[in-house]
């Protein structure tokens, strides 16, 4: 097709690899991909619709996008992900400027939908597959740099939290088969990559419905036998982390000492009513266990504030909590009430005001806890992976293994000699500028 393509991906990592199968498999039945959509004869928006500002930076940028449309360059407008499957009759009824939806189980037919819209315009192309059938294997073109890839091992969730949707988004969990998920990590690795990122909604419960018991240990050891420098983990379910688990971590030298274990909140009685596993007496046996075992390990996770019924008093457990256990990274969040879900038809919903109060007192929590990390890292010499220049600061800049890309801080780094971006490099951390790490290159000791 002579067709030019632009695309948007928006949302978290495990969209990004949504995304990336769709542009290898337009790429294969002829489409040219541009950077711009502005130079595009067709955008595809692949969207979010988890919470509530998701769903906002989501129709803000369908519409933006459609602008394009008025000066006759852009000739369709796709959009696919979960703001469509959300959504599935309402997103073309109150935007009559989009050409074609695909729902999460059908990103596989994005040819097909480039086709029609370019054949038959002003008909709204329609497809929603089943999202427990969606097709997980295929080619990728990575949207990532060519040093760091995404490696989703799983799609869909069981876990049923009384705020989050992603189950009736996503479907349930998919373990993808083993032998699948090394072809793809070994064509990374011969293509170059060497920080693998392994993803899912709970990478913890990896194999146990393919084979019956988890398998994300024996899944880790081969990934790890790979020319990989970094192996990252994002996300870990508390209370699904086992001893074996804990103990392939903590081994494996390229596993990155950094785990993300999202808890949300502490207190029993929020826990439950949330349908979170575990209590807060097992998270900080479990965080004290992590910390005892895997030395140097650097902890984030996220955290809800304003649960419909949440009390000034379990909110300040959940302060006192973040003071003890000193997690290096946390994200903070605003309970967002979900169609759909059922905690937003819980009572006693807490207003605005309140909820943004309490993300604000736990962030600065949260600034302290960075802090006292800064401190403790001055005058280690760290490797850090090198992802270009500041030409503003006149230094590098990278990451070490405590900061996830798009999440975390950076590492700025002065340099005797030139360094190469995707170079790995020793640098001796020498300060801080805000949540940042500076610091200078260095031979490794």
């Amino acid at each position: 097709m002579s067709i030019r393509l632009g695309l948007i991906s928006l949302g978290c990592a495990k969209n990004l690899v949504d995304s990336e199968h769709m542009l290898a498999q337009l790429a294969e039945a002829g489409v040219t991909i541009v950077d711009d959509v502005a130079e595009a004869d067709v955008a595809v928006i692949n969207t979010c619709g988890f919470i509530e500002s998701a769903k906002q930076e989501a129709i803000q940028t369908i519409l933006e996008t459609a602008e394009l449309k008025k000066s006759g360059q852009l000739k369709a407008l796709i959009v696919t992900g979960c703001l469509v499957q959300r959504y599935p009759e309402e997103i073309t009824e109150e935007m009559p400027e989009i050409d074609a939806v695909l729902g999460t189980g059908s990103y596989t037919n994005i040819v097909d939908a480039v086709r029609a819209v370019m054949q038959a315009p002003g008909t709204v192309y329609r497809n929603f597959g089943q999202i427990d059938e969606a097709e997980m294997e295929g080619g990728r073109i990575l949207l990532t740099p060519g040093y760091s890839a995404y490696l989703k091992i799983a799609e869909g969730c069981n876990n049923h939290c009384a705020y989050c949707v992603i189950p009736k988004l996503r479907g349930k969990f998919r373990s993808r088969p083993m032998e699948d998920i090394l072809e793809e990590a070994r064509a990374m690795a011969a293509a170059g990559v060497r920080e693998i990122i392994v993803v899912a909604q709970d990478i913890t419960r990896y194999g146990t419905d393919l084979y019956g018991e988890r398998r994300l240990s024996d899944l880790l050891h081969e990934l790890c036998a790979m020319d990989f420098t970094w192996v990252r983990l994002h996300y870990l379910y508390p209370d699904e982390i086992t001893d074996d688990m804990i103990e392939t971590i903590a081994t494996e030298p390229k596993i990155v000492k950094y785990l993300d274990i999202p808890i949300q909140h502490v207190n029993n009685r929020i826990l439950k009513a949330m349908h979170r596993r575990g209590d807060s007496a097992f998270l900080r046996d479990l965080f004290g266990e992590l910390r005892s075992r895997i030395p140097g390990l650097v902890l984030r996770t996220s955290l809800i504030v304003g649960l419909p019924g949440e009390t000034e008093e379990e909110f300040e457990e959940l302060c006192e909590f973040m003071r003890e256990m000193n997690i290096e990274r946390a994200g903070v969040f605003c309970y967002s009430p979900e169609e759909g879900s059922e905690a937003a038809e819980m009572p006693d919903q807490i207003d605005e005001e309140t909820k943004n109060e309490r993300r604000m007192i736990l962030e600065e929590l949260q600034s302290d806890v960075l802090d006292r990390f800064a401190a403790r890292m001055k005058g280690q010499l760290i490797e850090v992976l090198c992802e270009g220049w500041d030409g503003e600061t006149g230094l590098y800049y990278g990451r070490s293994y405590a900061d996830s890309p798009d999440i975390d801080g950076r590492v700025l780094f002065d340099s005797a000699f030139s360094v190469e971006e995707g170079q790995f490099v020793p640098v001796r951390i020498t300060g801080a500028q805000g949540a940042d790490l500076t610091g200078n290159t260095e031979t490794m000791e």
